[in-house]
C-alpha cells in the first residue's frame, strides 16, 4: 500500500518543480534567521535569491555535525523558543550532543513521513506495531509512535529494555509489525527463546529495522530467526529522526527518500565534488520543509548510492541503498580501509555464526591489529578443539581474501557478547586512548 499517492508516485519534473520552491523558501528563512547560515552564505557570497535552480543547490556550504555542537544547544533554530513544540538530541558518545527542535507542524510532517515509512514496510492501519525503539530524547520511539497512530495502527509503546516482559507481551498481545534496531531485534529473539517462546510462532509478518547498519547477510539471519521480512529503514535526528527513506516489501532494491521533503545528493568525501546517479559516495541532505532545524547540505557521513529509476511498487522517488558504511567509523587497518559491515557480511555467510560480533583495533610495535571477537552456536562451541581451530582459520581467511587484511579471529560463547538495548558497540579501536 502507499500512503501518499500524490507525492509518491509524482512525475519527477512535478517533483523537482516542488523541491525548486521548497528550497528556495527555505534558503531565504535560514539566511534571516539563523545566523550561523548568513555568516556561512556571506563567506561564500552567495545569496538565497542566486539559487534559481536545483543545480545551484551545489553552489552552497555544507553543514556539518562539528557545526551543529558549535551552536548547541539552539543556535540552528529557525524559529523562536516559544514556537519549538519538542526538542530531541543524539547520545552524544561520540562528543557533544547534537539538538533539535520541531515546531507543531514539523511534528505532523514527521508523522506523515513515517506513516509512508510503515506503510511502505507492509503496515496497514490493521495492524498492531510491537515499537521497540527507546522513547526519549533519542527520536525512534517517538517517530514511529506517531507515525503508527496516522497509519492508523495500533502502537505498543514498550520501548527499549525489559527484554523478557517484552517477549510475554509479544505472545499475549499478538503484534504483527516489529520495529527495533536490528541487534536488539535478535536479542529479542534470543529471550524468547530461553523462555520457550519461538518467535515463529508469533504473529509477526513485517520488521521495520533501523537505526545501525546491517547487511544483507544480517537481513537473512533476522529473517530465518524472527520469522518475518525484514524492511530497512533510514534517518537521523539531524534531519527530522527515521523517517527519511525507506524500502518497499514489495521490492526491497533501495530505499525510497521521501523528496517532497529532502534533497539528496552523493559526493566525493574527499573532495565534496558532486558525483552521479550510480556511484558510491558520502550521502547529503537538504531539508525542505523543516521549520524549526532545517539543515543545508548536511554531511551525512553515511556511504551510499543513488538509483533514480522507478520502482516496481509504483513509487517513483529516488532510491539509496543500503548504507554500507560511515566514513567516520571506517577502519584504516594498515592502510586498508575497512568496514564493519564488511566484516559482518562475511561472517554472516558462515555456518554457525551468530549475528553478534565485535572489533578491537588495537595498535603494537607501531602497526596495527585487528582482532575480530564473534559468537558461535552452542553446538559449535563444545565440539573438539579442532573444530574450532578449523572455524578460526576460515574465518580470519575469508576476511583476508575479501578485504585484504589480516585479523585475530577469538570464537566466544553464545551470548557472552554483551547485548544493547539500543544500538550495537560494534568497534572497540583502542588506537584514539
Amino acid at each position: 500500500m502507499i500512503f501518499n499517492i500524490e507525492y509518491e508516485t509524482m512525475p519527477r519534473e512535478a517533483l523537482e518543480s516542488i523541491q525548486l520552491r521548497r528550497l528556495q523558501a527555505t534558503l531565504s528563512r535560514v539566511y534571516a534567521a539563523v545566523p550561523f547560515y548568513r555568516a556561512k552564505f556571506d563567506e561564500n557570497s552567495i545569496k538565497p535569491g542566486d539559487v534559481k535552480s536545483l543545480e545551484d543547490l551545489q553552489r552552497l556550504p555544507f553543514t556539518t555535525k562539528q557545526d551543529l555542537r558549535e551552536n548547541y544547544p539552539f543556535g540552528m533554530f529557525a524559529v523562536p523558543m516559544d514556537n519549538v513544540v519538542r526538542i530531541h538530541a543524539s547520545s552524544g558518545t561520540t562528543g557533544q550532543p547534537t539538538v533539535v527542535g520541531y515546531t507543531a507542524r514539523d511534528i505532523n510532517t514527521w508523522a506523515e513521513l513515517m506513516a509512508r515509512a510503515l506503510s511502505a514496510g507492509g503496515a496497514t492501519r490493521g495492524d498492531i506495531i510491537h515499537n521497540a525503539y527507546g522513547y526519549g530524547l533519542f527520536t525512534g520511539g517517538l517517530g514511529v509512535h506517531y507515525g503508527a497512530e496516522r497509519l492508523g495502527a495500533s502502537v505498543i509503546p514498550v520501548s527499549g529494555g525489559n527484554t523478557k516482559r517484552q517477549v510475554i507481551i509479544m505472545k499475549d498481545f499478538g503484534p504483527t509489525i516489529l520495529t527495533a534496531t536490528p541487534s536488539y531485534a535478535l536479542h529479542l529473539a534470543e529471550a524468547a527463546e530461553e523462555m520457550g517462546v519461538t518467535f515463529k510462532d508469533l504473529k509477526f509478518k513485517f520488521g521495520v529495522f533501523g537505526a545501525e547498519p546491517w547487511s544483507e547477510s544480517m537481513r537473512r539471519e533476522m529473517e530465518e530467526k524472527l520469522g518475518l521480512k525484514a524492511v530497512d529503514i533510514y534517518g537521523l535526528s539531524e534531519v527530522i529522526g527515521p523517517g527519511v527513506s525507506v524500502e518497499c516489501h514489495e521490492a526491497q532494491k533501495g530505499l525510497h527518500m521521501f523528496e517532497d521533503h529532502f534533497i539528496a545528493e552523493i559526493i566525493n568525501p574527499e573532495t565534496g565534488e558532486p558525483l552521479p546517479y550510480g556511484e558510491a559516495g558520502e550521502l547529503v541532505i537538504t531539508s525542505i520543509t523543516k521549520e524549526a532545524f532545517p539543515v543545508i547540505r548536511y554531511r551525512t557521513r553515511d556511504i551510499t548510492t543513488l538509483n533514480p529509476e522507478p520502482c516496481v511498487c509504483g513509487r517513483t522517488l529516488v532510491r539509496m541503498n543500503k548504507v554500507s558504511g560511515r566514513t567516520d567509523d571506517m577502519l584504516i587497518i594498515r592502510g586498508v580501509n575497512v568496514f564493519p559491515s564488511q566484516i559482518e557480511s562475511v561472517l554472516m555467510d558462515i555456518d554457525g555464526i551468530e549475528p553478534h560480533y565485535q572489533l578491537e583495533v588495537d595498535r603494537k610495535d607501531n602497526l596495527d591489529t585487528l582482532t575480530v571477537r564473534v559468537e558461535v552456536s552452542e553446538q559449535i562451541f563444545s565440539d573438539e578443539v579442532k573444530g574450532l581451530q578449523q572455524l578460526e582459520h576460515r574465518i580470519k581467511t575469508d576476511i583476508k581474501e575479501t578485504l585484504g587484511v589480516s585479523a585475530v579471529v577469538k570464537l566466544a560463547e553464545a551470548k557472552s557478547i554483551a547485548r544493547s538495548e539500543g544500538k550495537a558497540v560494534r568497534v572497540i579501536d583502542r588506537r584514539k586512548i
